[in-house]
């Protein structure tokens, strides 16, 4: 809503806002009410309680819905459709497979988290890891070990990559909210997510493997063979893990080099160059070629169309609570309690990026959701960064990454993915905790040591 001003002071703007962050984790905790249904609830009250007016409330809530879901709703449905693909067809063990002979046996854990690192641009958390798991099973039991010795580092790699690297829909949302560039996100976010699971999640792993012996679960089906009668050749799977990431770095490349004046910007060549990498280019481009290198000689058009249009059902959720999230900031924003907190953030002296941080860690903890933290958090903190001078196209990457990774630490008992590893693991309560909590713990804060420490170079 346009040329709307604020009718309260920054007291009571900040109050409002404490209290829409209290009244949101009292509906998804105690009433159990959907994030999508209490985050849309939460900001009508809001906008109501701010002050803006009543034919104004609806125009704010759709643009900000709108906005945040032009941009997230096409990445994240795109790269599901290309995880989907690589999913069927059996990509995921032709891929771990060939890295364990690259690598050796003694290396298992190692191969396993780089298959699940390369795996984890297109496919989501919990789907990557229920198609990695009988093939780490089928190794574990081969090889001898506690089962936390490869599965640890295979479920660490799929949680950073879904945290950190766009078209997931947490770094997704997070960087439209803060107006970080798409492509300069998923290069850094590549870049922070390799060191930070090898000292997180690989070398924690092989700590944790010694320390706690967790058999092999004796009810999961399946040896991790690859079962699929004519399965994808390893040359093919690499090129659409890769072929997006060339293409999104071909943009960025091209773009700062434009921008020093070493390539001509009107040049129709470079101006082709930056279109085909624009992301959700890239990503359409992807798509495209998995279908029609993984469907020949496999599937029919038919099922091709079956395959892709299943891949979009399960993160239809997601995806609307994303929206409702950016409904969400964009509240806070027409309202002016965005300006409110940045102003009290700036009078503090903390800088945006570890206030990003500690409201994304805070609103994990309460509420256990990474996507609820991380949309509420980038709403909240985007007006400050807005308001921050001097921050790069470098530093606006960072921030979304410093967001991504406080609502990846503590993971405990109300978020879903503790009790997706723990029951697939057969791991109980106490060990989970032990295990899967403490190597979350470590990706969050060595992710923001890193996006900390870069922003304070850079």
């Amino acid at each position: 809503m346009e040329n709307f001003e604020p009718v309260y002071g920054t007291g009571p703007l900040l109050g409002i806002a404490a209290g829409a962050i209290a009244l949101l984790l009292f509906l998804i905790i105690r009433f159990k009410l959907h994030a999508f249904i209490a985050l849309v609830l939460v900001s009508v009250l809001t906008a109501l309680a701010a002050g803006i007016p009543v034919d104004g409330v609806v125009p704010t809530l759709l643009s900000g819905f709108g906005g945040t879901l032009a941009n997230v709703a096409l990445l994240v449905g795109l790269g599901v459709m290309i995880g989907r693909m690589l999913e069927v067809t059996g990509g995921a063990a032709v891929l771990a497979g060939a890295l364990i002979k690259l690598f050796g046996e003694k290396r298992a854990p190692l191969a396993l988290g780089v298959s699940s690192l390369l795996f984890g641009f297109p496919i989501f958390f919990d789907v990557g890891l229920i198609v990695m798991l009988p093939i780490v099973f089928s190794v574990a039991r081969r090889l001898g070990g506690s089962m936390l010795l490869y599965a640890l580092p295979t479920a660490g790699a799929f949680a950073v990559m879904h945290a950190f690297v766009p078209p997931h829909p947490g770094p997704v949302t997070a960087a439209v909210e803060v107006g970080a560039d798409m492509g300069l996100t998923l290069l850094i976010g590549v870049i922070l997510a390799i060191p930070t699971w090898y000292l997180a999640s690989y070398l924690f792993g092989l700590w944790a493997g010694k320390r706690f012996e967790i058999p092999v679960p004796d009810d999961i089906m399946g040896n991790g063979d690859v079962k699929h009668e004519n399965p994808p050749r390893l040359a093919t799977v690499i090129s659409i893990l890769l072929l997006p990431m060339l293409l999104i770095f071909a943009n960025t490349g091209t773009g700062t080099l434009t921008a020093t004046g070493t390539l001509p910007e009107d040049a129709v060549w470079v101006q082709a160059l930056r279109l085909v990498g624009e992301t959700p280019i890239a990503l359409l481009i992807t798509v495209l070629y998995a279908m029609l290198v993984l469907s020949n000689g496999r599937f029919t058009r038919q099922r091709v169309e079956e395959i892709v249009g299943g891949a979009l059902g399960p993160v239809c959720g997601i995806i609307l609570i994303t929206g409702a999230g950016g409904m969400f900031g964009g509240v806070l924003r027409t309202s002016g309690i965005g300006d409110a907190l940045a102003g009290s953030l700036e009078s503090t002296g903390m800088p945006v990026i570890v206030a990003a941080f500690i409201i994304a860690l805070a609103l994990r903890v309460a509420q256990g959701s990474a996507t609820v933290a991380i949309t509420t958090a980038a709403g909240l903190i985007a007006p400050a960064v807005q308001a921050a001078s001097g921050l790069s196209s470098v530093d606006l990457a960072l921030i979304v990454i410093a967001i991504a990774s406080g609502a990846t630490a503590l993971s405990h008992v109300n978020d879903s993915g503790f009790w997706l590893v723990g029951r697939f693991l057969g791991m109980d309560v106490k060990t989970t905790l032990k295990t899967w909590t403490v190597m979350e713990t470590l990706i969050g804060f060595i992710g923001f040591g890193f996006a900390f420490g870069l922003s304070l170079v850079l």
